[in-house]
């Protein structure tokens, strides 16, 4: 048996009994790691869990899925996902995977940031698609997550911004080379995000283009939700450049049309002056 077992979004004790029992049982637990992270390292997982694991990087997922897979028709294997198993595509295609070789699999859910970001204080039913935000180079500067975050808050929704991780990445140089030589983990902040995001809004605007947003709209910036130092933090785009919620993971959510209740919750955590350019649509519905 295949188990897919997530961890939840805060450190070891996280993990569901359920998912825990079933770690404790298995013969090969391996642990993913490149799509998220916890606020603990692999050594506090190993001790809480009383379990030694195995890290399944990208490489070992993406290419090497029969290795995870091996014997699992015959023992049972655990793999190990930070937040929920389905919170990243590269799982589904190992669950066809064991399908497919005629292994049997389950799941254990838990929490992911996908539900997680409503204790920012908008409400989960009035948000659009996720869109995820990169790290921009010198020769690509993709710029599709503002389009989506323009054409959900037309439809008056919130986005929720996934911010980039950079794990065990080869340089470009390193990778045309052969070399096994990896960069160092970066992880993208909250006013990272809002910097780039502020930077297609000047350049849009300077073309002449209907602006979805502006440097004035309200967004909330989390951070280690779920951790006991999880931080959050209403206020404008603007305001967000120069906003530290400290270490990772960060998310960033742009607001969409806001509900009274929203706005109040919105508060409770709002930098001076965040919300005063919102208006009202229609005496019960705010927007920025």
């Amino acid at each position: 048996m295949l188990y897919l077992v997530g961890l939840g979004l805060g450190d070891a004790a996280d993990i569901t009994v359920k998912g825990l029992q079933v770690v404790k049982s298995c013969s090969r637990v391996y642990l993913e790691a490149y799509t998220s992270v916890l606020t603990v390292g692999m050594d506090a997982l190993e001790e809480y869990y009383g379990k030694e694991l195995i890290l399944a990087d990208r490489d070992l997922v993406e290419q090497e899925a029969d290795e995870i897979l091996k014997d699992a028709d015959v023992t049972d294997v655990a793999f190990l996902v930070v937040g929920d198993p389905f919170g990243a595509t590269t799982h589904s295609d190992l669950v066809l995977r064991a399908v497919n070789a005629g292994i049997p699999y389950k799941v254990i859910h838990n929490a992911s940031i996908m539900n997680a970001v409503g204790c920012c204080g908008l409400q989960l039913y009035n948000f659009g698609e996720t869109v995820s935000l990169v790290f921009w180079t010198d020769t690509w500067r993709p710029e599709s997550f503002y389009d989506k975050i323009c054409k959900n808050r037309r439809a008056g929704l919130h986005t929720l911004c996934l911010l980039d991780i950079k794990v065990k990445e080869q340089s470009i140089e390193n990778m045309m080379r052969g070399k096994k030589i990896y960069e160092p983990p970066r992880f993208m902040t909250v006013n990272q995000a809002a910097d780039q995001l502020i930077q297609i809004i000047r350049r849009r605007r300077e073309e002449g283009e209907e602006l979805g947003m502006t440097e004035d709209t309200v967004c909330v910036g989390v951070a280690r939700l779920g951790a006991d130092d999880q931080a959050m933090r209403a206020a404008t785009l603007s305001q967000l450049v120069s906003c530290d919620l400290g270490r990772p993971l960060h998310s960033l959510v742009v607001t969409g049309q806001l509900h009274p209740l929203e706005v109040d919750m919105l508060r409770v955590n709002a930098a001076p002056d965040a919300l005063k350019h919102l208006r009202t649509m229609d005496g019960s519905t705010y927007c920025s």
